[in-house]
């Protein structure tokens, strides 16, 4: 289930962690495969979903950007490129705000671990 407007809000007021991270690069597919990754993979196996979200700076604040349907079809893409390998389970959604768009790549923990990235 999608995150709510108060929890995406809440994430971004909060520092990054091994559940949460931030860019406004809409088109580093390496460093979202990378976080991708990271979050099916469990860090320290707290069975909770991980975070990567798009259009927030690193303090949080929304960087105005406004996301289509065929850039989210492009994120979720990323599951099924071939360079995430296993596939993870992983949700694809955005959220508007008065200042902005986010999208959000939220990837559950995987049981076919070690996810990883082919090069």
């Amino acid at each position: 289930m999608p995150l709510t407007q108060n929890e995406i809000r809440s994430l971004l007021s909060d520092i990054e962690n091994e559940h949460v991270e931030r860019t406004t690069s809409t088109d580093n597919t390496k460093k979202m495969s990378e976080a991708i990754c990271s979050f099916a993979n469990g860090i320290r196996n707290t069975n909770r979903p991980g975070y990567f979200i798009i259009g927030a700076q690193d303090d949080g604040k929304l960087d105005g950007q406004r996301f289509s349907d065929e850039q989210l079809r492009a994120y979720a893409g990323l599951r099924n490129s071939g360079t995430i390998l296993p596939p993870p389970a992983m949700m694809v959604y955005k959220e508007s705000f008065d200042d902005g768009e986010v999208a959000i790549i939220e990837v559950q923990p995987s049981e076919d671990t070690p996810c990883a990235t082919k090069a």
